[in-house]
C-alpha cells in the first residue's frame, strides 16, 4: 500500500508519536532479551494474559485482585462476575482468532463479543453490531455513542484498513483499533473488553509482541480509568492533538505492560513464581 493511500501514514508523523513508536520497540525487544524467555517464554505468557484480563476488568469497574482471579471461579454470575469472566474469555479467545484477523476482522469482532457475553443477555444482539435505538452498557466516555448508520460505516472502514494492510507502525494501528471499537461502542455490551482484545491481536499480528508478554492493559489500568477515558476521548475529537495523545497514552501504557512482564521475568528467575 503507497502512502497516499493509507489513511494511517500520516498518524506516524503526528508530534511525539515517532519517539512514542521508538521507545515501545526498545521496551519490547528488552523483554524478549530476558534470559527467562528462552525457556520459560509459555509461562511469562500465561501470566501476562491473566494479568491483562485482570485490568481490562478494572478498567470496567471489576478491580479484583490476581489472586482473587485465581482462586475463583463463578464467572458467570452478573455483576463483577460477569465482567472479570469476559474480560477473561475474550483474552484467552484473542490467540486463537490470529489467523482469521487479517482476512475478516468483523468475524472476529462478532466472536469476541460472542466470547465476551458468554451466551448471557438477548442473543439476538450477541455477536453483531447494535441496531437503531439498541441502548448500550458499560462505560459512557462522556458522551453519547455514534448512530448505528455511522457504527456500520466506521467499522467497515477499520476492516478495509485492516485487510489492505498498513505501512504505520504496529503502535499506530493498534492505539487505532483500541480507539475506534472504545469510542464507537459498536455492541450492546462489553465493548471495552472487545476493543482491548482487538489490540493485543494487532500486537500479536504485526510481530511487534509476538508471543504476547506485554499486556497493555495492564498499563492502562495502572495509569487509570479517567486517565484512560480522557486520552480516548482526545482519539474521539479526531484532531491531530488528540489523536497524537491517545497513541502515545498506548504507548506508555505498553511500556508498563512490559515493566510488569519484566517483574513476572525476574520473579521466576528467582524462583519465587
Amino acid at each position: 500500500m503507497s502512502s497516499s493511500a493509507d489513511p494511517l501514514a500520516p498518524l506516524g508523523a503526528l508530534p511525539g508519536v515517532a519517539d512514542a513508536v521508538d521507545s515501545v520497540r526498545k521496551s519490547v525487544d528488552r523483554i524478549y532479551g530476558h534470559r527467562v524467555m528462552r525457556r520459560r517464554s509459555s509461562e511469562v505468557s500465561a501470566e501476562a494474559a491473566l494479568r491483562g484480563a485482570r485490568a481490562s476488568a478494572a478498567l470496567e469497574g471489576a478491580d479484583w485482585p490476581l489472586e482473587e482471579l485465581r482462586r475463583r471461579t463463578d464467572f458467570g454470575g452478573e455483576g463483577e462476575p460477569r465482567t472479570v469472566g469476559a474480560a477473561l474469555r475474550t483474552t484467552a479467545e484473542a490467540g486463537q482468532l490470529l489467523d482469521v484477523w487479517g482476512q475478516s476482522p468483523l468475524r472476529v469482532l462478532a466472536r469476541l463479543h460472542l466470547v465476551a457475553a458468554g451466551g448471557t443477555g438477548d442473543d439476538g444482539a450477541v455477536g453483531r453490531p447494535r441496531l437503531a435505538g439498541e441502548p448500550v452498557s458499560g462505560p459512557a466516555l462522556g458522551k453519547e455513542p455514534p448512530d448505528a448508520d455511522e457504527v456500520a460505516a466506521r467499522l467497515d472502514a477499520l476492516a478495509r484498513i485492516v485487510v489492505d494492510g498498513s505501512e504505520a507502525p504496529a503502535l499506530v494501528l493498534a492505539a487505532v483499533v483500541h480507539g475506534e471499537l472504545a469510542t464507537l461502542r459498536p455492541f450492546v455490551s462489553f465493548n471495552g473488553p472487545v476493543a482491548r482484545a482487538a489490540e493485543r491481536i494487532v500486537l500479536v499480528g504485526s510481530g511487534l509482541d509476538p508471543k504476547s508478554i506485554c499486556p497493555a492493559e495492564v498499563g492502562q489500568a495502572e495509569l487509570g480509568r479517567e486517565t484512560y477515558e480522557r486520552a480516548l476521548a482526545g482519539y474521539a475529537s479526531g484532531t491531530p492533538e488528540g489523536m497524537a495523545d491517545w497513541i502515545g497514552h498506548c504507548g506508555k501504557a505498553l511500556e508498563l505492560g512490559v515493566r510488569e512482564t519484566t517483574a513476572v521475568c525476574e520473579a521466576l528467575q528467582r524462583g519465587a513464581a
